[in-house]
């Protein structure tokens, strides 16, 4: 699922979400106001770089790919801190 950034227009806070293309994410958790979230745009994390560790395509798509599942457990356990599904 896409990840994206929102800013709540009360709080200032902002917070990454993911979710599908054609959701949105509207209401803030935070501060709990209404309809007040406002993506932010942002241009995808391509990293162009001569790497001196010689990591191959795969090895860095599975490292990105651990990134993103920890990203992912934290936002799942702010949801639900007792980790029941």
């Amino acid at each position: 699922m896409p990840r994206y950034s929102y800013q709540c227009t009360e709080c200032t806070e902002i917070i990454i979400v993911f979710h599908r293309i054609n959701e949105t994410y509207v209401d803030c958790e935070i501060c709990r106001s209404k309809q007040c979230m406002e993506k932010i745009l942002s241009t995808p994390t391509i990293k162009k770089q001569n790497r001196k560790d010689n990591k191959k395509v795969g090895e860095l798509t599975k490292e990105y790919i651990e990134m993103n599942r920890k990203i992912l457990e934290e936002e799942k356990l702010k949801r639900d801190p007792n980790g029941t599904p």
